[in-house]
Parts: C-alpha cells; structure tokens; sequence
C-alpha cells in the first residue's frame, strides 16, 4: 500500500512540507486528532522557514476541506466545457482511460498521447520535479512534455554563464552589504528570504527593488528603481560601465575565473549611464548612484527570480546579471553572488526510464499547447496532470477552442472544479499534500523535506502514483518498475551517489522532516571555479548581452502589460478559496494616473483590456505603482470565477530568447472603459 496506515490516536503531529511553486517550500506540522488534520503550522525547526507559513498556505487544511474539492471519478455528460459530469466508479474510468488509449496509441502512435504536467506539485514523488508518471508514459510511447513555461530560459540563461542555475545560499543574504531585489517581490513570492534581508539591514545593508511595479517588497527597500518592462540586461551593462569608469572590477578574479573578458568589456562601454537610462525609464543620476553602490560595496547579493525572465531577452537578461559578480568578483565573499534557483544544487536521481520507450519520440514544450491543440492531427489524447492550462497558459482562447474539439481525449487529475476541468472527459480525484508521501527539495534553500501523509485521503481520492499503478495494472503492462511502492520510489531517487547526498537517508528524513544536503557553511559555490567546461565563468559574446523587449504594435497597443503573482493565490492554486477571493477583490490592473487621464479613465472603473489575441475585463487602480506606458494585473484567477477571462487571453504564445521561455511581461496591449 503506499500509505501508511492513520492510527486513530487521540493527538498526533505530522512533519510535512509545502508542495507548491515557490522557492521556499516551508516545513509544516501537521496536527490530526481522531484521524482528522485540526492544525497545520509552520515548523519552527527549520533554519530557513523558522515556523512561518504564507497567507495562502495558512487556510491549506480549510482549502483540504472545501465543500468543493472533487471526491470521486466523473465522466463527462454535457458538451465539452459545460462542466456537467457524473459519478463513475475507479474500475469504469479505468477500463474506458485503458480503452482509449489502445486506440489511440493503435491508430495514431503513442506519441499522439500528451501528458501534460504542471507545477501544481513541485513533488519529487507525486509532482513535476520527479516527473511522476514518466515511466507509465515511456512504457506507451507518449510525447515527451517539456515543462518550459516558469524557468527555463533564465535557467539556459545562467547555465551559459556558470554552468549552473544554482548560485549562492539564500540564507547568506544576511551577510550582504548591498542587495539587490530584481524582478523579485519577494514578500510576496517567497516571503522567508526577507529574515535574512532585514538581518543585512541591521547591519547597514543598503536594499534596492529593481522591479517594474512599486510592490510591497519595494515599499520596504531603501530605494526603488521602477525598471521599463525587458530591459534589465541593458541596466546590468550599465552598472558595470559605472564599475569599470571607476576602476572597481576584480583583476585578480577576472583573470583567475572567468574567459571572454575583453569582448566583455568592450560591450559593456557601449552601454553608458545615459544611453542607460534612456533604454531603461530609469533616471541617469539613479543609474549612476546605484553603479557607484555596487563598484564600492562587497559583498553584494543579488535576488532575481523568475518573473525577470518571461519577455523576449529573458534568458539574456539572467545570463548578462549573472555577468555582474564575476566582473566584481563577489563570489569570493560570503554573502556575495546571485540567487536564482538553488535547484542546480540538487542531485537526486530520477529514472523515468527511457530505456522503456519503444523509439525516439517528440518533445512538446507546455507553452505551445494552443498549437498542438489546433493541429487536430497531432495530439489526440491531452492527460492534464498539477496544471491548469486556461488558468495559466497563454493564449488561452485558443486553448479553449483546442479542447472544445470532440476527437481529444481529454483525462484531467485534479482537486477542484478548475476551468480546465469543464471541458475534460474524465475527471480523476487526486489527492492532497496531507494525504500522501512526497520528496521535496526547495529552489530558494540548501534543504530536502519529506512530507508524511497526516490523514486519510477523502472519499475515493488517489495520489498520483497510485493512480499510475492502477492504471497500469488495468492495462495489462508487466514492467516491474511501473509498480515500485513511493517509498521504493524516494529511495532511489536518494541513491545519486552525490556527494551533496552523503548522509541523507530516507529513514532520517522521515524521522526529522528535513536534512541540509551536505554543502559546506558558508558555501561560495564558484569562489574557485565554474561547472563550466573550462571551469571559468563564460561572460556574454559581442552583441549577445541584451536583447530588447519583443512585443509588437507599439502605436497600435501603446501599453505593455505584465502579471506579476498575486498575494492571495499561488498560480491557479487557491483561487476558488471563498475568503483568499474576498481578500483579493475584484480582478485589478494597475494604471498610470497620465495613461489613465488620456483615456478618460477614473480610479474604480472598470475597463477592457485587450489586443489581438483577446481580452479581460478588470477595474482601475490608478495611481502611480506603475510607470506612464506600463500596466499590471495579476495572475492565477479562474477565467470562470472572473467573467470568463483572466490575463493569459492577451498574452501571445511566443518563445523567450532562451529555454523557449513563456513572454507573460512582453505583452502590448490597450486600455478602454468597459462596454466602450
């Protein structure tokens, strides 16, 4: 069985961790009386979390509950998107699942199959990170899914430069003397790295918030430079021309640890303070001032996450920052260097198998599924699986055109009734972070969490490699491995042989609910060198350290658009929570008080906005968060909870520079009174 059996004590505690997209993956207690989970805190043990839990994930046991959640399997009863269902029992969704896809993979070749899996859960058992259900959908033959819609150009962006999206310790921020937030709101987006920030502070760190919106973590800084949408590389190459008219760059390090440097630095006099700030909106002085800053202060850290990266020179963006601590050589000091994701610190292993494919197969990238779905020939069955696809994909008219079609076949594994949901035809109960195993690794610290099931899953909800097993066992397939019990699972996903693994055991994990992988304190992961081929940092080429933003029609659609996450939701995670919904108010797009004056709106309207691909509706918030020519509404409503669209109707499915990365801050768009 891949549940332990729930004692019916009269108290018991759970360690546990937080499954969902963000980088600090909280440790949790659990508390269950007489089988029921009662309590859920924050685990005060944890050097990183130390016991906090976010607004969202403080209402997790309420959201567990929802008289909403689904409990049983559904098939579909009313046309596709009606959201009409029946209760069907596991063995009639099984044995109709296992028919469909014999035919499919008969008539159409495995590869017809796509599953399509989203952050929902960041598990390495029943998330994304361990690709769970790979090794069912090798052993048929499916597409291959690349899940290229948060990271991945930043990720191809610093790999260029280091070798390595891992950089320095989150929780070495504390020993910085100048820190930089770009892109990142973090008391937002990973709230627990603001203990270490205002540690710095303490000390006299000076904090700057490089971000196109005034957010609440700018509020906080010492200082705020409101940063035009896609044009941060070009900001970076204008510090380091500060750093370099002063004289300040590393000799000793530049000579030592990085190549290229010459054509480098030739680049970087081509970006002067002027030139600068005429790219960026930010103002020369306000330019010049923060270069000195960082030609003077050591150690200098720099945060800058995934929201920096989604426009058409991301992955340039992350590569030409990451340029910043090899040119002043801060990667010599504790807390000195960039965080981006600690992810490249994780050595797990993960087997999905590929010996089991029948032959080479195709990848589908997750930001493309308006595409596939509109080729009628090319995918036949969508398996949707911790993602949302009309609630967090681009373009999502098209999708729904896409899954409108009668010929897909459309399975969807989930918790709640999402717009996704309504048009599958077969509906899948999963289970919740409380009611199963699960191997964590966070991607904003050094630690790996292990979650223990707390309760019982409710009524016939089933983790997600369970189902596999199931399915598997029904379709007759004979591959031992399709069958391996999650604890046979997280043991070998432990068995790396990596040094960063010495003395982590699964038997420790489940005992203390989270173990430092085995880096050294402090930890300068590229004070002696890079996990590049030539061991040294590999700064960007001639004319390849920015690339300008790539949204079209700026007479047409004068304002860019940027969605940056929400306080209330985590993506689409939440957004049917009665009272995180409350908090949230109605959907709002932030509008310059002059963009706003020319177009006759007022404070509270409510407006349209749109462009060629579609539109939502939402109210004005006029003032001056946003910069003249910049517009934001947040992400990850349901377009069903919020009249029928969410911002992703107006974003175009189109490739970042790098990792063909999602372009979500790179959209034009405009602005009119609602009914107008």
């Amino acid at each position: 069985m891949p549940y332990r059996r729930i004692s019916l004590v009269p108290m018991l505690k759970v360690l546990g961790a937080c499954p969902l997209d963000c980088p600090d993956t909280c440790s949790w207690i659990v508390t269950v009386e007489d089988g029921r989970a009662v309590k859920m805190r924050g685990n005060p043990e944890h050097p990183y979390t130390r016991g906090a839990l976010c607004v969202k994930v403080n209402r997790y046991l309420e959201h567990a509950a929802a008289p909403d959640r689904i409990l049983y399997p559904l098939r579909r009863t009313g046309p596709k998107g009606s959201g009409r269902f029946e209760r069907i029992t596991w063995d009639e969704a099984l044995e109709e699942i296992s028919v469909r896809l014999r035919r499919i993979v008969e008539e159409h070749g495995g590869e017809a199959i796509w599953p399509y899996q989203g952050t929902g859960s960041l598990g390495y058992l029943q998330g994304c990170e361990g690709q769970a259900g790979r090794r069912f959908w090798n052993a048929l033959g499916a597409s291959k899914h690349w899940l290229n819609i948060c990271s991945s150009a930043g990720n191809a962006g610093l790999t260029l430069t280091n070798g390595s999206p891992g950089g320095m310790d989150p929780e070495d921020f504390a020993h910085a003397r100048l820190i930089l937030l770009w892109g990142t709101n973090t008391l937002t987006s990973g709230h627990h790295l603001w203990k270490f920030v205002q540690d710095a502070k303490a000390e006299g760190a000076h904090v700057v918030a490089i971000d196109p919106i005034r957010t609440r973590t700018a509020d906080q800084a010492d200082e705020h430079l409101a940063i035009r949408p896609g044009t941060d590389a070009a900001l970076a190459l204008g510090l380091l021309n500060v750093v370099l008219e002063e004289g300040a760059q590393d000799e000793e390090f530049l000579a030592a640890h990085t190549e290229g440097w010459e054509d480098f630095s030739e680049e970087i006099r081509k970006y002067p303070v002027a030139r600068v700030a005429e790219i960026t909106g930010i103002p020369a002085e306000a330019v010049h001032r923060l270069g000195m800053r960082l030609a003077r202060t050591r150690p200098t850290a720099i945060r800058a996450t995934m929201g920096i990266q989604r426009h058409a020179g991301g992955g340039t963006a992350l590569r030409t920052i990451a340029a910043i601590p090899g040119v002043t050589g801060d990667w010599r000091y504790q807390g000195g260097g960039v965080s981006y994701s600690t992810s490249g610190h994780v050595h797990l292993n993960i087997d999905t198998r590929e010996d089991l494919l029948p032959g080479p197969v195709r990848t589908l990238a997750m930001t493309r599924l308006a595409s596939e779905l509109e080729n009628g020939e090319s995918v036949k069955c969508l398996w949707v699986y911790g993602a949302n696809p009309l609630g967090s994909t681009s373009d999502t008219t098209r999708i729904r055109a896409g899954l409108a079609r009668e010929d897909l076949f459309t399975v969807v594994m989930e918790h709640f009734p999402t717009d996704t949901v309504d048009y599958a035809d077969i509906v899948l109960p999963a289970t919740m972070q409380i009611e199963h195993m699960d191997l964590h690794a966070g991607y904003g610290h050094m630690y790996l969490l292990w979650n223990e099931p707390a309760v019982a899953p409710p009524g016939e909800c089933l983790s997600t490699t369970e189902t596999f097993r199931r399915l598997a066992r029904h379709m007759g397939l004979t591959e031992p491995s399709l069958y391996d019990s999650d604890l046979e699972l997280a043991e070998q996903l432990l068995d790396s042989g990596h040094p960063s693994l010495e003395g982590v055991t699964l038997d420790r994990l489940r005992k203390e609910g989270w173990v430092r992988m085995n880096y050294p304190r402090p930890f300068l992961p590229y004070a002696e060198g890079f996990p590049t081929p030539s061991g040294r940092l590999r700064f960007p080429p001639k004319g390849k350290a920015y690339v300008p933003p790539g949204s079209a029609s700026p007479s047409r659609y004068p304002l860019v658009l940027i969605t940056p996450a929400a306080h209330t939701f985590l993506n689409t995670t939440f957004a049917n929570n009665p009272e995180l919904l409350r908090r949230a108010k109605e959907p709002r797009v932030l509008v310059n008080a002059a963009d706003a004056a020319a177009r006759g709106i007022a404070d509270g309207d409510r407006v349209r906005v749109h462009n060629d691909h579609g539109s939502f509706e939402a109210v004005a918030d006029v003032g001056d968060r946003v910069a003249p020519g910049v517009v934001a509404s947040p992400k990850g409503r349901w377009p069903k909870l919020s009249g029928g669209a969410n911002p992703n109707a107006v974003v175009e499915e189109r490739d970042a520079d790098f990792g063909r990365g999602a372009v979500y801050h790179d959209n034009r768009v405009e602005l009119t009174p609602a009914g107008a």
